[in-house]
Parts: C-alpha cells; sequence; structure tokens
C-alpha cells in the first residue's frame, strides 16, 4: 500500500499537564501531531520532553504509529521524516533546535507505508510461528541500583506507568483475598519451556517445569497469585489452559493474568552502548490494587532486566529449557522456591528483607 498524502507536524501552543511520581509531580507538555496514511489523516501527541535524551525515542513514536494504525514496528517505512535511513529506535524523536542534527523539527512532513497486522493467529497449529523469547543480554538490576534509580525517574518511564496503568483493565478471574500477599509468575522458561510445546514436539504437560503444580497450590493459601507474561495474550491464554493452571480443579487459582500490552520499553546503556528492553513495572499492578505496593509483593522471572523499576522486589530463578532432558525432569528450581516463599510469607514488610541470596537462605533452613 503507498500513501502519497505527506503528513504535516504541527506545533499547537503546549499545555502542561501532571505525570505523578509518587510523592512528586512533575510537568510535562505536549505537542499534537498530525499525519496521513491510506489517504486518511491521523493525530496524536508527544511529550514535550520527548526531545530530551533518556527520554521520548523514535521506538516511541512507532508505537503511537502502531496503536493508531495497527501498523507493526517492523512494517513501517516512515518517509520524508529525515534524509536518508530513519536512525534507530533510541534516537530522539524530537530535539532542540541547536544541535546539528534533528530527528524531526517542526514542519517536517513524512509518510506512513505499511500493511496493518489482522488477526492472523486463529488457526492453534500457527501457534509455533510466534517468536521465542531468548534470554540474551540480560542484566542483574540488584547489582547497578544506580541504573534502575535512573530507570525510575526518567520522566518517559513515569508517564508510560501513567498510560499502562490508565489502558490496562484487568479481567479478575479469581477474587483477591484479603491479608495475602501478591506473587507475580512469568511463564515463558520460567514455569514452562516453551519451544517444545509451540513445535508440538511434547505434550504441555511435558513442558511444564517439574513440582509446578505443588508449587502454586503450597503458596496459594499465602498468596494471590498473577502471571505476568512476555507474549501476548491468545497466546498466553493456550499457554494457561493447556498447563491445567485455569479451567481446571487444581487446589489454587489464578487472580488474573498481565500480556505483553502491559510491557514497555525503557532505554539506557549497556557497557557503553544503547541498550533497549521490555520491563515489567509492578507499579501498574499496585495503582490498579492499592492492597498491593512494595511490602507485600514478589516477581519471580528468569529474566533480572524484567525487575529494572522493581528491582528489591524480584527473585531471578534460571531458565527452564530443555524439558526433553534428564536433567530438565530433575529440577528442583520450584521446589527450592516454594520453600523460600513458604519461609518468608509471615515477613511483615518485605522491604525489610532482601530476596538476592534467596538460595542461600534455602540451603540455611532446617531440612524436614
Amino acid at each position: 500500500m503507498e500513501v502519497e498524502q505527506a503528513s504535516t507536524l504541527v506545533v499547537k501552543e503546549a499545555i502542561p499537564t501532571l505525570e505523578d511520581a509518587g510523592d512528586e509531580t512533575v510537568p510535562d507538555r505536549w505537542i499534537d501531531v498530525q499525519f496521513a496514511w491510506g489517504g486518511k489523516p491521523f493525530s496524536l501527541s508527544i511529550a514535550e520532553s520527548d526531545r530530551w535524551p533518556s527520554l521520548g525515542r523514535v521506538f516511541d513514536l512507532k508505537t503511537a504509529l502502531h496503536d493508531l494504525t495497527k501498523v507493526p514496528a517492523e512494517r513501517q517505512k516512515i518517509l520524508g521524516l529525515v534524509k536518508g535511513k530513519l536512525p534507530p529506535d533510541q534516537a530522539l524523536v524530537l530535539v532542540p533546535a541547536q544541535p546539528p542534527t534533528s530527528s524531526l523539527a517542526p514542519g517536517k512532513k513524512f509518510t506512513l507505508v505499511g500493511t496493518p497486522e489482522g488477526d492472523e493467529i486463529k488457526d492453534p497449529s500457527q501457534l509455533e510461528n510466534l517468536p521465542d523469547v531468548i534470554n540474551d543480554l540480560d542484566v542483574d538490576f540488584t547489582e547497578n541500583i544506580a541504573a534502575s534509580n535512573r530507570y525510575q525517574h526518567d520522566i518517559r518511564n513515569i508517564r508510560k506507568v501513567k498510560e499502562m496503568t490508565a489502558k490496562l483493565s484487568v479481567n479478575i478471574i479469581t477474587p483477591l483475598r484479603p491479608g495475602k500477599k501478591l506473587l507475580v509468575l512469568d511463564i515463558d522458561y520460567t514455569i514452562l519451556d516453551t519451544k517444545p510445546l509451540t513445535s508440538g514436539s511434547l505434550p504441555p504437560r511435558e513442558c511444564a517445569r517439574p513440582y509446578l503444580h505443588e508449587f502454586l497450590e503450597a503458596l496459594y493459601p499465602f498468596y494471590d497469585i498473577c502471571i505476568w507474561s512476555q507474549t501476548s495474550w491468545i497466546w498466553l491464554e493456550t499457554k494457561l489452559v493447556e498447563l491445567g493452571m485455569v479451567g481446571s480443579d487444581k487446589n489454587y487459582h489464578i487472580s488474573f493474568v498481565l500480556d505483553k500490552t502491559c510491557m514497555f520499553q525503557v532505554f539506557g546503556e549497556r557497557d557503553g552502548k544503547p541498550w533497549q528492553h521490555s520491563v515489567k513495572a509492578l507499579r501498574i499492578i499496585w495503582n490498579h490494587f492499592p492492597q498491593f505496593n512494595a511490602s507485600n509483593t514478589v516477581h519471580i522471572d528468569d529474566l533480572s532486566r524484567n525487575f529494572a523499576l522493581n528491582p528489591n522486589e524480584g527473585i531471578k530463578i534460571h531458565a527452564f529449557k530443555n524439558a526433553h532432558t534428564e536433567e530438565a525432569r530433575a529440577d528442583r528450581e520450584l521446589v527450592k522456591l516454594t520453600q523460600y516463599l513458604l519461609h518468608v510469607a509471615n515477613v511483615p514488610d518485605f522491604r525489610t528483607i532482601t530476596h538476592k541470596g534467596w538460595k542461600d537462605v534455602v540451603k540455611a533452613l532446617p531440612r524436614t
């Protein structure tokens, strides 16, 4: 699809808004952008703070365009925005007039070309074509608190948490129970070897991490359970049903489920080079359910980078892969994690402890 009509960036009078940063308010100003795609006009707003380093990026523009047109970022062709190749995702969308280069300036015209996504995943056999979640370039933010603090105080990230909170509509599967702590649990390679399940080489029960159901049954009296996966809802629902985690007669219940639409990208540096990755910001959950906070929430994942905005609440466990092997079938990670989470279940405030050395704590517990 070729789009001939170009769009025009129109800068209107900036109107201040307030961004909630915990106990602080951070002012922000917005710029309205009008663009054309498929011969139709569209408009979106970009925060004026996006013109400063570490805040708004080309990635944010692509995301906004996707929200309006359903054209995935990888299919987007943005013509006329810059001379030559579009800058990488981490480049600034808007920059001050003083620097010699500018990703987007007032009066710039550009055209969006791209085919929107549809409901293409309708046949379960197509699930094998879904992308794998790869544990590459992970980083432990409990060992780099300074980097985590920069993420937490980044105006863009603060705004993203508010936006995700406003967009999120939580479907409560099982009512939350007063006085319980919250267990936020990842799926892919945390409690499930995804690869053989998507390829069909193993039945679902053999893709699950050993002791999965025993783990959840033991913890359910003390914790409400949230599943948060970095995959789309249609695939996540399939996994939960096939694993028997919902719609079964197990002695535990899932309270609610979040998918990748509740995550967003953050931008920083790694080894002196630009680096971006997705995060699971627990404040999105806390904003919806104020009975939960840092004092009573724990997040289990095989990727430490998902803890970037909440390093103290994260517990990393080693990835579960190669489910068909004898070594994987002998995996006891969830047995150890059960012991630890039961051990701390009665701690009034998780902020008074650190989960970093959780396996050492388990080793020191009396054997039963």
